[in-house]
């Protein structure tokens, strides 16, 4: 039996590279700011309605999670992911048809946005099952797609609008992701009931596996689901007020059109490392410790971007920052599975997922009411800090459920 489960789960990063391949795909929205400028002149637009879209696509993908925890645990991957392929393929290409900023919001933002909270949960919550024993590693390179996303799609979508306009681009790139995600969906499955890997039965992958499996509601009704929900509220949200800064920071610094494009491409390489990392120091460390090492060093981090003004320490000082907002997004994940296990995990992860979205939200408003008030986004570093403290005190609280 072992070594026929050692053999069944040696196809298993199969899934892990898939995963992240649909990831990139669905992680072009991060690229969504590109479109922006064509937008304002196309439609005659403030900068504040072409974010729009943008925003309304951040909340209903957080909306969508849950739901697609339900069906994943009705339909099982494959099915679920399909149906959110075809609702992100067709919300990118009747973008391209939009007649406005409204009608584009609408579309791209609901149907785009829900397909991708359908598809997003799907490949992590396969990489858990596949993996008692390295989940946080393979968790982590899953999501990794996200934050790699942008250094792939970026170029790809600039050279588009530059050559067909944003709407086609929107089209051509629905089309695309239509085909692509639903072909890459169809290995998709959870493993058999009785799947082991020879590693799992180690101490130090015991400790990785929940003591029981906890459905939806028994989860619910636990502290520990609530702690982990608002750490990854503060968490996501110091990390995105940092990302949704980076560029008009660099502008205070007057950094080089040149620089400050390659300073982007830097960040987005730690977003995509942060995941990796922080997922397998959660398997390591435990969630408790993990996420008090992310919030030590979002307080570093602002402590020294609020101290020094020079480029050299914005790029140290924002690397890191994107660093652990790609260790949320696996810290988060690997913990629902280390405390609550696997049997029920889409349905609770996507409950977990929802504190994403509020943090989006919250991150982008409160970043840019504490610009308005002060003149500076350089006040916002000192407000993330007491952000990051208060996360490393709750952190401490964070400890397996009781049974």
């Amino acid at each position: 039996m072992a070594q026929d489960s050692v053999q069944v789960g040696g196809g298993r990063w199969l899934y892990v590279i898939l995963g992240l391949i649909v990831n990139i795909m669905l992680g072009a929205i991060y690229s969504f700011s590109l479109f922006r400028v064509p937008l304002e002149k196309l439609w005659h637009i403030s900068a504040t309605e072409s974010g729009y879209p943008f925003m309304l696509f951040l909340a209903v993908f957080a909306v969508a999670m849950p739901i697609g925890g339900n069906l994943m645990q009705k339909w099982g991957p494959r099915n679920t992911m399909i149906l959110g392929s075809i609702l992100v393929g067709i919300g990118w290409i009747l973008a391209g048809l939009s007649t406005g900023i409204g009608m584009l919001s609408l579309i791209y933002g609901v149907i785009g946005g829900f397909g991708v909270g359908l598809v997003y949960g799907c490949p992590i919550a396969v990489a858990a099952k596949w993996f008692p024993d390295k989940g946080g590693l393979a968790i982590g390179l899953t999501v990794g797609g996200f934050g790699l996303s942008a250094l792939v799609m970026a170029p790809i979508i600039k050279t588009l609008i530059a050559s067909v306009g944003p709407l086609n681009t929107f089209m051509y790139l629905g089309v695309v992701f239509l085909i692509i995600n639903i072909l890459l969906s169809l290995p998709f499955k959870f493993p058999p009931a009785d799947f082991k890997v020879a590693s799992a039965s180690t101490p130090q992958a015991q400790a990785t596996t929940a003591a029981k499996d906890y459905d939806r509601p028994e989860a619910m009704k636990q502290p520990t689901f609530w702690i982990l929900w608002f750490l990854y509220i503060i968490g996501a949200m110091a990390g995105l007020m940092a990302i949704g800064i980076a560029a008009p920071v660099g502008k205070e610094l007057k950094l080089s059109t040149g620089l400050a494009a390659t300073a982007l491409q830097v960040f987005a390489l730690f977003n995509f490392a942060g995941r990796p990392t922080f997922g397998w120091l959660t398997d390591k460390l435990k969630p408790k410790n993990a996420a008090a090492l992310s919030f030590i060093v979002i307080a570093l981090a602002t402590g020294l971007l609020y101290t020094s003004k020079s480029i050299g320490m914005y790029f140290v000082a924002f690397s890191l920052l994107w660093f652990t907002l790609g260790g949320w997004l696996a810290i988060a994940p690997t913990a629902t599975k280390t405390f609550f296990g696997t049997k029920y995990y889409g349905k609770n992860y996507g409950v977990i997922f929802t504190a994403y979205g509020i943090a989006a939200i919250l991150g982008m408003l409160l970043s840019g009411k504490i610009k308005d008030m002060t003149g500076s986004y350089y006040s916002v570093f000192p407000i993330v800090m007491i952000i990051a403290i208060v996360g490393i005190i709750v952190s401490l609280a964070l400890r397996p459920p009781k049974s």
